[in-house]
């Protein structure tokens, strides 16, 4: 009588083991479910406030490469009665501003896009400067434009497209 107490016991107690990992297994996957949804939620609604900045600080880059772009800053800074080394320094300090007022972007943009931006700032710098030091002191600022244009032209790849195309598959990435 004792042993079929005993498996009597060890029945019921088996019994209730199982209907407790199975009761386990459910609240667990229950509760892993939920928090998933809610970090889904929590994505998506962070996504929503985000993406307008992201686009925003996008737009603001991609204006940064069309000013510090030779091609429309010569015609934006051009001042016939300057010399080449008054140019010069307009020019690069007006690429160094604009680098300046646009510098938190880099909060909302991938690394890589940023990384691209500034490269091709340090880059536009060393071809301008580049072009300064290939003319004579006594240069006007139209020869230093000329010099500019002919530095950019002999390049094989125009380095504000291809940035441009760089950031434009980053915002693809977005949607």
């Amino acid at each position: 009588m004792n042993i079929l107490y005993f498996l009597d016991i060890l029945k019921y107690a088996l019994a209730g083991l199982i209907v407790f990992f199975i009761g386990f297994y459910v609240v667990t996957t229950y509760y892993d479910r939920i928090k998933m949804i809610g970090m889904l939620e929590l994505k998506k609604n962070m996504q929503t406030h985000t993406l307008p900045l992201r686009l925003q600080a996008y737009e603001r880059i991609v204006l940064f490469i069309e000013r510090i772009n030779p091609a429309n800053m010569l015609m934006r800074l051009y001042v016939p009665e300057i010399s080449a080394s008054e140019m010069h320094r307009l020019i690069t300090s007006e690429i160094r501003t604009e680098f300046q007022h646009n510098i938190s972007q880099q909060l909302y943009t991938s690394n890589q896009t940023w990384m691209v931006v500034k490269r091709l700032k340090e880059d536009t710098i060393v071809l301008i400067n580049s072009a300064a030091k290939s003319l004579p002191e006594t240069a006007s600022s139209l020869e230093l434009n000329k010099a500019i244009l002919i530095h950019l032209s002999n390049l094989e790849e125009d380095p504000y497209d291809t940035a441009l195309a760089i950031i434009k598959q980053d915002i693809h990435h977005l949607f």
